[in-house]
């Protein structure tokens, strides 16, 4: 018998499932290049189907703790090493494909220090190739640096326009839109900084989502949390992050919206399932706060493996395991005594 396609408010409901998250696993072939070289390995397309492809198959953390999985263009039409497309062999953990769609940030033209996020043209030629090949979801970055002038009005304001146009274009092609406006933790700003950037960038693209007609109900925001620059010599703690991320939001971000999937922007493996779990305890809330960490979720199992086949297993082990700490961190059950447990 048939089963009748997931609609897309069923997808994103999926994607911020209870005690589940998302795997980023969209890195650019600069940025994996960047990871292998920390392993000492070459970042070659074969290395790379293998390296993800030991995350794919880590069943049982795939199964208890990943919802959907974002691939970057290169790895949804790779073949996993038994012949089974990529998207097929997420798929038959339960999670779903995801891709990510936008072609990289280029410096703002009058705006130094800002970028904007590029893409647009052909991309609902794009999607319907995604579709095609398997993908429920796709992903759109915007990136904002905290400095002396930026982000200006003119880089907030084209950034929420393209990744409202994006929304619309993914909604109409049949994929659930993850809007991804991001903060950068980047610098010396305080939390103060952080919190009205972050306040004034969510504004803006509700607004210009709310333009282009985009049905809440079918999208998913994936933000930055509200924290202290990485230069900073005064650092918020885990409870100020918390209650300052869920103030913003509860500000900014409508209930339609099902879920929030927090993105982990260069803080600590353990950082970024504290904060996650400490906002959930700050409930109820009107939406699902889940996580969608790349380096996060992966740096460990990394360093495990090592380029070895012979480590796939130690891999799996350390990426089941912080799957798990943030899987309980959605639910607000995380604790340190998890981590030394483990």
């Amino acid at each position: 018998m048939m089963t009748k396609p997931m609609s897309l408010e069923q997808v994103a409901e999926a994607m911020v499932a209870p005690g589940k998250g998302i795997l980023a696993a969209d890195e650019s072939s600069g940025t994996i290049k960047k990871r292998f070289d920390s392993i000492k390995i070459d970042s070659t397309e074969v290395n790379r189907r293998d390296y993800r492809e030991m995350l794919f198959s880590a069943i049982d953390a795939m199964r208890s703790s990943i919802s959907g999985v974002i691939l970057y263009d290169e790895t949804i039409r790779q073949k996993a090493k038994d012949g089974r497309p990529m998207p097929e062999l997420i798929a038959s953990t339960g999670a779903l494909p995801g891709i990510k769609v936008d072609k990289g940030t280029k410096p703002l033209p009058f705006c130094p220090g800002d970028t904007i996020t590029e893409g647009l043209d052909g991309l609902a030629e794009r999607i319907k190739d995604y579709v095609a090949l398997g993908a429920k979801f796709a992903k759109w970055r915007a990136v904002y640096d905290i400095g002396l002038k930026v982000p200006s009005w003119s880089s907030i304001n084209a950034n929420a326009h393209a990744l409202a146009r994006y929304a619309a274009l993914c909604v109409e092609g049949g994929l659930v839109p993850i809007v991804e406006p991001e903060v950068l933790m980047d610098g010396g700003h305080d939390i103060d900084a952080c919190e009205g950037v972050t306040e004034w960038v969510l504004r803006e693209v509700y607004q210009q989502l709310y333009y282009a007609r985009v049905p809440l109900e079918k999208t998913i925001l994936k933000p930055n949390m509200v924290i202290s620059g990485m230069k900073c010599p005064k650092r918020a703690s885990r409870e100020e992050v918390a209650e300052r991320t869920v103030r913003v939001l509860k500000r900014c971000v409508p209930p339609a919206v099902p879920g929030i999937a927090f993105l982990s922007g260069g803080q600590s493996d353990e950082d970024a399932t504290a904060h996650l779990s400490l906002m959930n305890q700050l409930g109820p809330l009107p939406w699902r706060l889940s996580f969608s960490y790349g380096r996060a979720l992966q740096a460990a199992a990394l360093k495990a493996w090592g380029g070895r086949p012979e480590n796939v297993a130690a891999g799996q082990r350390a990426f089941a395991h912080r799957a798990r700490m943030n899987g309980a961190a959605s639910l607000g059950k995380w604790t340190d005594e998890m981590e030394k447990a483990a």
